[in-house]
């Protein structure tokens, strides 16, 4: 077994230097100055507690009371204000309308509830004493009353009741001043009502009442017009406020930015107050404007304490960058003078000039105050160093290259380092905010979604734009510090992932600051020929320090990827492409890159190498001998769902970095297993052959399927790697093993189904059945298990075209043999049921010998009717359907299968023809028993009633035919196929049948059936002579038995062919005895006879011993009138009704296909008949047989038409045919029946004539096609004995051939070319026989026999050196094998 691993062999010193910490810093980290957290915290207080000072003063109102007016109050009492309701108190017309309660209630809770838009109902006595009417309204019974009655004082009067009870709360005895308020407020519920009123234009249905209550309100409000007058309404007294300017207070609970610097250094408000108090006095707004002026003075000075122009690339930026600095400079000191007004008075001589500006107070011309003596001195010296490394500790105030003393006291508020300074507490600040977790579980969720990273909060930001604006930090720096930051934090792990995506984010879109919009922050941003050079090298050294630590991530993430619940690589995909390499500043060689792909590439192959171990280690035993294939078929689907699970991870991007984590995996783990899969199955099957022991046929499917599918995937992945092993090689036996166990499971997978088999129609209905219910379930049943063979083969897919061909042809030989098997059993019971004796039979078989010649006697004195419709049962119907049904099926079969496919693939992959072998082992040989002539008579009628048997020399019975009644010359035409490995002696036994008694031996003939004698491969014809009398014509052919899929689809046709024909014959030889009688000469003689009714015609059915006590009366003279066209139909209605009454049973049971074949069988019976009434058989001797006249022949004729239009079965009235086809009916034989009449009365000299052209004709056309195709010349058949019969020489054509036979189709083929080729080649066979009938013809019959024999041997002789010239025995042709 494969122990080969990838083993994991690190990255390189790059991701070394990832994976063992933080990137190494360089120089500018390294000499970073330290901050001092005191320091740090002073600067920032101080910054905190000037925002303090310079907010605007906080102002009050005081309010100045004016005297209070006298009280007014009303005129009239409440019941004079309603005195104008209660009159028409009864009337419609005041009272409101229906609905109006519902409406005015749902306006009085908007009052209520502070709803309501107008402004004198927001009044909160005026709500209040609402709410109080409102609990009265609500009220049950008052509300049911209101309801009712709809009146407008009973509102009123409540609503007083309680406005006064309401707001004489509180109040003095003698204290009125709250009664008018009452009179307000009660205009105001008035008013209200009004207003719904109008909203529902119910003015115009009650005017009288919106009158009214217009009226009341006016009355109400006669001494308060304005009843939303803040002053009065409420009954406070008249006066004005002034405003006063509040004192500062001084207290920490008051400074917010200090609140929050104290938050950040982790100081209690005590200590923070206690500092203030401490240094209030010198941080002070003059102090902050000194600064100001000071920073000013060195800005124009060019100083070292700000940034010059060597701080930038471009010259263009620095004096932007300047003239923005000398403005916001400006700005920032007239709000500082502003805010405190003293200091422009006292300072107004020396304010600062700006470049662009003269505002208020400030004096362009104002001389600036000098700055210290040290500052100047340091003017002449650069500001900028060129490594770029050692600038990130300078600020944007200047750029400190040296070490600012301790003592450095220039500024009050501006640290000697404001950029350090300004990190230091920007870390602070954001570690205060991040580990602020009230804060952080405050941000709302965003449908349902984690709510994002919150990185600043809003007093962290408004202290940090303070500190940057009074320090001068440039807008960019304070955004590149902040990536700083950012940055320090994430290699040290001490964000998250989101985190960084949230700071980059936050920098993008970043909150506006006073007095910049937006899209001037974006654009500094993105315009980085304004940076600083220090602020460009340090955010490159930021993003590659990024760049390593997310590389970092990346790999270690990578490494779970495997897993079934892995961390997304997405986040750090996103983070890398749209904030890290995205950058303008962002540089990394392509020779990095590749290196990183190919460390990241090889540490997944580790990874895949160590699951595929895992996966070994659990699905496979340690012990070899417990192996199983369950353990590889498990291990199988352990690789396939890993790998199905990690392409469905990766579908969307398959590429990460450029690596393919499932190529990754695929490549490592499908070749280790297809190495595994090969020697542990090899191992389990060397352990099963020690232990003589077999592996469990479904185990192997089972794997095979599980093979097929790894190796599909591998071929998908890895289309140039080949697969450790041929599994199909490996794995055929399995599928041979059950091929040959289902080749012994058929013959009783077929005996159990025809046992449990009734063969009845499938309808449990009364009705006729439909033609799928006319077969039985048997036929069925073998199918679905022919169909489940072929389909297990099938679906396992297999993937080797020839051994699945091999494979079919294997199933193919299986069916057949069930489709044999089948047909044996049915055609054998089938049998059975058409040979049973009827109740009179049974009778008969047990009378004594006297007694039988009595009731023969008895029924020929009597002319007792014997011949009946025969009693079919439908069972056997059902089986003749079956037959069918099977040829359907089994075609059907052949096309799925693809018959032709599978040949040709094992065609292809054929031998060389010299290497093939020449020897066939097995042999089939067709024996068709044609006819005999000349038999012995055996009954007392002088006739006899002969059928065959086949045999071996051992006396095993190969085949029997049907039983040919009163016959001496009968003619079966049945064919059995025999199978052989060598020559087989047969010997043919005609036997007379006998109801009464043992059945007579006839007489005896015997054949050799040698392989050597047929290697030409053509049928041949055997006239045998009797032991007794007479003679036996058979028709042998032979064929190799191959191993060939469409030989055992042609042969399982055939034999379902010939069951189906051999049936359907024997269901009309129970018919063909009334055929004979109605269409024999007696009838004939009956017909043409005078005194004979043509009624008593249909009596002529005359037992055996009836016509042997008549048959030597005289014949009738045949002088007489002949019958008329109706006495000749009237003769057949007998057997027309025989036909109906026989046809109806059929119709019942029988398909539509059967139907048929039944019609077409019994059509050529009667064209055998009819045939046999005109002519004898062909022989060479002269027949007895004499010749009709020709009153006779027309009857004939006129019978063999009314016969054809009752087959043909033509409807009236639609002209349809329901019967046997047209092309069936007009069959080769009808053709020479038809053509027949053209030579019947020909002179024998013109007969003979005629024949000698038409054998001379034959032969020229024989010999033509022998020089054109250069084959055997086609023959005419033997039907003479001599050296012809002895030798048995080869017949015309092979259409008889299995090949021929695979499937409906060639079938169907075969038989049109054998019609075509008939008609196409007459011969003279039909004068022959007309001239057995001539005696004076004897002489010719002989002489045209040894002419056939003649030309029979030349054929022959010439077959046999092209048979040997094929063989090899040509020098000039070459060698080639034998067939």
């Amino acid at each position: 077994m494969s122990t080969s691993s990838t083993q994991s062999r690190g990255l390189n010193r790059h991701i070394n230097s990832v994976q063992n910490g933080r990137p190494s810093r360089g120089d500018s980290y390294n000499r970073r100055k330290i901050v001092n957290e005191n320091d740090a915290y002073l600067y920032a207080l101080r910054v905190a507690y000037l925002v303090y000072l310079l907010q605007p003063r906080a102002r009050r109102t005081q309010h100045v009371s004016a005297p209070a007016p006298a009280v007014q109050r009303p005129s009239a009492s409440i019941n004079d204000l309603l005195k104008d309701f209660n009159p028409m108190g009864a009337s419609k017309s005041t009272r409101f309308p229906r609905g109006f309660m519902a409406e005015f209630a749902k306006r009085l809770q908007g009052v209520v509830r502070g709803e309501e838009g107008k402004q004198e109902y927001k009044d909160s006595l005026v709500r209040r004493t609402f709410a109080v009417f409102w609990n009265a309204f609500s009220e049950p019974s008052f509300r049911k009353r209101v309801d009712s009655d709809r009146r407008v004082e009973d509102l009123v009067l409540i609503f007083f009741s309680n406005a006064t009870k309401e707001l004489s709360k509180g109040k003095q005895p003698g204290d009125d001043s709250w009664q008018p308020m009452v009179d307000r407020h009660l205009a105001l519920l008035v008013r209200l009502m009004s207003m719904v009123m109008k909203d529902h234009d119910w003015v115009r249905d009650r005017p009288q009442l919106a009158t009214r209550l217009s009226t009341l309100e006016t009355k109400l409000l006669a001494h308060d017009q304005d009843l939303s007058a803040a002053p009065t309404r409420n009954g406070g007294a008249a006066g004005t406020t002034i405003e006063v300017v509040v004192p500062r207070s001084y207290d920490v609970k008051d400074m917010p930015l200090v609140q929050m610097v104290a938050r950040t250094f982790g100081l209690r408000n005590t200590m923070v107050q206690s500092d203030i108090n401490k240094y209030k006095t010198a941080w002070t707004e003059q102090a902050a404007l000194q600064d100001l002026k000071v920073y000013q003075q060195l800005l124009n000075l060019g100083s070292r304490k700000t940034l010059r122009s060597d701080d930038f690339d471009l010259d263009e930026a620095y004096d932007q960058w300047k003239k923005d600095e000398t403005n916001d400079l400006s700005q920032m000191m007239l709000m500082i003078m502003r805010s405190n007004p003293e200091l422009a008075k006292s300072t107004s001589s020396s304010l600062p000039h700006g470049n662009n500006h003269t505002n208020g107070s400030i004096s362009a011309a104002s001389p600036s105050p000098e700055p210290p003596r040290r500052f100047l001195d340091d003017v002449e010296v650069p500001s900028y160093l060129i490594d770029q490394q050692i600038e990130t500790s300078t600020g944007g105030s200047g750029s400190h290259n040296h070490e600012t003393s301790e003592d450095d006291k220039t500024f009050t508020y501006i640290p000697p380092d404001p950029r350090a300074y300004y990190r230091f507490i920007l870390a602070k600040a954001l570690t205060f905010d991040l580990n602020d977790q009230e804060a952080q579980a405050a941000q709302p969720e965003v449908d349902g979604a984690t709510p994002p990273v919150k990185l600043l909060s809003k007093q962290s930001t408004e202290l940090l734009h303070e500190l940057s604006l009074r320090w001068r930090i440039p807008y960019v720096s304070k955004i590149i510090l902040f990536l700083d930051v950012i940055r320090e934090k994430f290699v040290d792990q001490e964000i998250s992932l989101d985190t960084l995506d949230a700071a980059f984010n936050f920098i993008k879109d970043p909150l506006p600051e006073k007095g910049k919009s937006p899209a001037m922050m974006s654009a500094l941003l993105s315009d980085r020929s304004k940076w600083t050079l220090a602020d460009t090298a340090l955010n490159q050294q930021i993003l590659s320090a990024l760049y390593e630590a997310l590389q970092r991530d990346l790999y270690d993430t990578l490494q779970h990827c495997y897993e079934p619940k892995p961390p997304s690589v997405g986040p750090i995909i996103y983070v890398l492409e749209n904030h890290i390499c995205n950058d303008p500043d962002f540089k990394k060689t392509s020779e990095v890159l590749e290196s990183y792909k190919e460390q990241l590439y090889g540490g997944l192959q580790a990874k895949a190498h160590e699951m595929y171990r895992a996966f070994l280690q659990k699905e496979v035993p340690n012990d070899q001998n417990s192996w199983e294939f369950y353990h590889v078929i498990e291990l199988g689907k352990a690789v396939v769902n890993l790998a199905q699970r990690i392409q469905k991870r990766y579908r969307k991007n398959p590429e990460v970095m450029g690596v393919n984590p499932l190529t990754a995996l695929v490549e490592t783990i499908l070749p280790l297993y297809a190495e595994d899969a090969r020697d542990i199955v090899k191992r389990i099957l060397d352990l099963s052959k020690e232990r003589d022991e077999e592996v469990p046929v479904d185990d192997g499917f089972q794997l095979y399927s599980e093979l097929v599918e790894i190796r599909r995937i591998h071929s998908e992945c890895l289309p140039d790697v080949a697969f450790a092993f041929h599994i199909e090689g490996m794995l055929a036996d399995f599928v041979w093993r059950w091929i040959t166990m289902t080749e012994k499971s058929m013959p009783d997978w077929v005996d159990q189904a025809i046992k449990q088999d009734q063969f009845r129609v499938r309808s449990d209905s009364s009705e006729m059945p439909t033609e799928e219910q006319r077969h039985s379930v048997s036929v069925i049943d073998i199918f679905s298990s022919f169909n489940q063979t072929i389909d297990r083969v099938v679906d396992l897919k297999w993937d080797d075209d020839l051994q699945y061909a091999k494979f079919m042809t294997s199933l193919a030989k299986i069916v057949g043999a069930g489709i044999a098997r089948y047909c044996d059993v049915t055609e054998q019971k089938f049998s059975n049921e058409m040979d049973r004796l009827t109740p009179e039979q049974e009778a008969a078989r047990n009378q004594s010998k006297q007694e039988k010649w009595l009731s023969m006697a008895k029924d020929a004195w009597n002319s007792k009717e014997k011949i009946e419709p025969f009693h079919f049962f439908p069972e056997s119907f059902v089986k003749l359907n079956n037959i069918d049904f099977a040829s359907g099926q089994l075609d059907k079969l052949e096309h799925e299968v693809n018959v032709d496919a599978c040949a040709a693939v094992i065609q292809d992959h054929a031998p060389p023809i010299t290497q093939r072998q020449k020897k066939i082992s097995t042999y089939v040989f067709t024996i068709k028993i044609v006819e005999a002539e000349d038999l012995k008579a055996c009954d007392v009628s002088g006739y006899s009633d002969p059928y065959v048997v086949l045999g071996d020399e051992y006396q095993k019975r190969l085949a029997k035919t049907r039983i040919i009644y009163r016959n001496l010359n009968p003619r079966w035409d049945e064919t059995v196929d025999i199978t052989t490995q060598g020559p087989l002696n047969i010997i043919a036994t005609v036997w007379d049948w006998d109801a009464m008694g043992d059945h007579d031996c006839v007489g005896r003939a015997s054949l050799k059936l040698d392989p050597s004698h047929f290697g030409d491969f053509l049928p041949r014809e055997y006239w045998l002579d009797l032991d007794s009398q007479g003679r036996i014509l058979l028709r042998v052919s032979m064929e190799g038995e191959r191993d060939d899929i469409q030989f055992y689809f042609g042969k399982a046709f055939r034999t379902l062919k010939r069951t189906e024909r051999d049936m359907t014959r024997k269901i009309t030889d129970k018919l063909s005895a009334y055929i004979n009688h109605c269409l024999s000469r007696r009838a004939l003689r009956s017909l043409l006879s005078k005194g004979i009714s043509m009624s008593s015609i249909s009596k002529i059915t005359m037992s055996s011993a009836s016509n042997y006590f008549n048959r030597n009366k005289p014949t009738p003279n045949s002088t007489n009138q002949p019958p008329s066209d109706g006495e000749v139909a009237n003769a057949l209605k007998p057997l027309f009704a025989y036909f109906d009454d026989n046809f109806a049973i059929m119709n019942q049971t029988l398909t539509s296909t059967s139907m048929i074949a039944v019609m077409t069988r019994l059509w050529k019976e009667v064209l055998v008949t009819i045939e046999s009434l005109l002519v004898p058989p062909l022989s060479d001797k002269i027949s007895q047989q004499r010749q009709l006249n020709q009153q006779e022949v027309d009857i004939v004729f006129k019978w063999l038409q009314y016969l054809f239009d009752f087959f043909h079965a033509v409807d009236e009235e639609t002209g349809e045919a329901n019967g046997v086809p047209l092309d069936v009916l007009k069959s080769p034989k009808y053709f020479d029946i038809t053509n027949l009449n053209f030579f019947y009365f020909d002179s024998t000299d013109n007969l003979i004539r005629t024949s000698e052209r038409m054998a001379s004709a034959t032969a020229a056309r024989q010999q033509s096609q022998r020089n054109r195709l250069s084959a055997p010349a086609s023959l005419s058949s033997h039907a003479f004995g001599g050296a012809a019969g002895l030798v048995g020489l080869p017949s015309t054509r092979r259409s008889k051939s299995i090949m021929h036979s695979r499937n409906l189709g060639t079938m169907r083929k075969a038989k049109q070319e054998k019609w075509k080729e008939a008609q196409a080649d007459p011969n003279d066979d039909m004068i022959l026989r007309i001239l057995r009938m001539r005696p004076e013809a004897e002489r010719y019959l002989k002489d045209r026999s040894r002419q056939k024999e003649r030309l029979a041997a030349a054929a022959a002789a010439e077959m046999i050196v092209k048979q040997s010239l094929l063989a090899g025995g040509g020098r000039m042709m070459g060698k080639v094998p034998m067939r």
